[in-house]
C-alpha cells in the first residue's frame, strides 16, 4: 500500500500522469473512518474484481480521524491530481469530495440517508456526479431502539451517545427520537463529537438512573469502543452498539451492517465506472443485511438476561 503524507499534492500530480503512462488508473480514497474499518474489506472488494493494488490499480489514500476540516483540503487535492474516481468514507467525506467537484466521479460509503442529506436526488437516479451505498442511519437507529426495549421491556430512560450534531446524522436523529416517543422512553443525549469531549460526556451520565443506552455510528465511538463499553460494563448498563467491531471491545449486543459488505459494494462502483458508467446513471444501493450479535459471556457478567425471542433472532450469539 502506497501512503501519501497530507498536503504532498506535487507528489500527487506527479504521480497522476505517470500511473496514466501506465496505463493504471488512480483512486483517491477520502476517509473519515478507521483503516479497520474501510480499508482492507475496500481491497478484498477489489481483489475479487480483479484488481489489485500497485499491479493494475493505484490508490491515493487520504484519512483524518481528528480533524474532518482537513478533508476539503484533500479533497482539492485529488482533484487537482485528477484521479479517476474518488472513493469516500463517511458523509463528512462525501461532502468534502462533492464541494470540490462537479465532474469527478464519487463513490461514496458509509453514509446515513443520501437523499435527506443532499447528496443525491433520488436512490433510483442519483443524479449527479456521486453514487454508492446507503446504510439506512434512520431505519437502523430506531431499530436500536426497538432492540434495546426488548432486551429491557421496562426501559424508560435512555442515554444516546454519539455526534448529534453532524449533520449528517440529523435524519437518523428524527428517527430516533420520533422513535423514542412512540415507546414512551425519554432519550437523552450526550453529543461527543470530538474525542476530547468523550470523558466529560461519560462522567455526566447519571448511570444509576439509567435504563439502557444506545451508541452513535460515529468515528468517535469507533475509535474510542474500549473506552465506552468498559463505562458501559462498569455501570451493567443494557446498550447496542452500532457495528460488530464493538465486540472486541466487550459489547452486549450490536446491530448494524457488516463494513466488510459495505466496502466490497464500494469496490463494484469503481469497477462499474472504470468500465464507463456513469454515476448518475448508477442507483445507490440501501444496505440488504444487517446483523444482530450478542454476546451472551457479556450478559452473564452484567447479570442480563436476553429473552429467549433475541437469542432466537440474533444472526450470532456468542457464548
Amino acid at each position: 500500500m502506497r501512503m501519501l503524507p497530507l498536503g504532498c499534492a506535487l507528489c500527487l500530480a506527479l504521480a497522476a500522469p505517470a500511473e496514466a503512462q501506465r496505463g493504471i488508473p488512480q483512486i483517491g480514497f477520502l476517509s473519515h473512518c478507521t483503516s479497520s474499518f474501510d480499508e482492507e474489506g475496500f481491497k478484498q472488494g477489489l481483489r475479487a474484481l480483479g484488481y489489485v493494488e500497485g499491479k493494475n490499480i493505484d490508490i491515493a489514500w487520504r484519512r483524518f480521524l481528528t480533524d474532518a476540516k482537513q478533508l476539503s483540503s484533500a479533497a482539492d487535492e485529488l482533484v487537482r491530481a485528477n484521479v479517476a474516481i474518488i472513493v469516500t468514507c463517511s458523509t463528512p467525506a462525501t461532502r468534502a469530495a462533492l464541494a470540490a467537484t462537479k465532474t469527478i466521479p464519487v463513490v461514496f460509503t458509509a453514509t446515513g440517508d443520501p437523499v435527506a442529506t443532499g447528496l443525491a436526488v433520488s436512490l433510483s437516479r442519483p443524479g449527479a456526479n456521486a453514487t454508492g451505498v446507503s446504510i439506512q442511519g434512520s431505519d437502523l437507529a430506531a431499530k436500536r431502539l426497538d432492540l434495546l426495549r426488548q432486551l429491557v421491556p421496562r426501559a424508560r430512560r435512555v442515554g444516546f451517545i454519539g455526534n448529534a450534531s453532524n449533520p449528517g446524522r440529523v435524519p437518523a436523529m428524527k428517527a430516533l427520537h420520533a422513535a423514542a416517543g412512540t415507546l414512551h422512553i425519554k432519550l437523552q443525549t450526550y453529543n461527543v463529537g470530538k474525542t476530547a469531549e468523550l470523558d466529560s460526556a461519560l462522567r455526566a451520565i447519571p448511570w444509576k438512573s439509567m435504563d439502557g443506552a444506545l451508541i452513535g455510528a460515529d468515528l468517535v465511538t469507533l475509535t474510542q469502543g474500549d473506552k465506552i463499553a468498559q463505562a458501559i460494563r462498569k455501570a451493567r448498563l443494557p446498550a447496542v452498539f452500532p457495528w460488530r467491531q464493538f465486540h472486541e471491545y466487550g459489547a452486549l449486543m450490536s446491530y448494524g451492517p457488516d463494513s466488510r459488505e459495505l466496502m466490497h459494494r464500494g469496490a463494484y462502483y469503481v469497477d462499474k465506472i472504470l468500465k464507463g458508467a456513469k454515476p448518475a446513471d448508477l442507483p445507490i444501493e440501501q444496505v440488504s443485511k444487517v446483523d444482530l450479535v450478542i454476546d451472551l459471556r457479556v450478559a452473564r457478567e452484567m447479570g442480563i438476561e436476553v429473552p429467549p425471542e433475541l437469542l432466537y433472532r440474533a444472526d450470532e450469539v456468542i457464548r
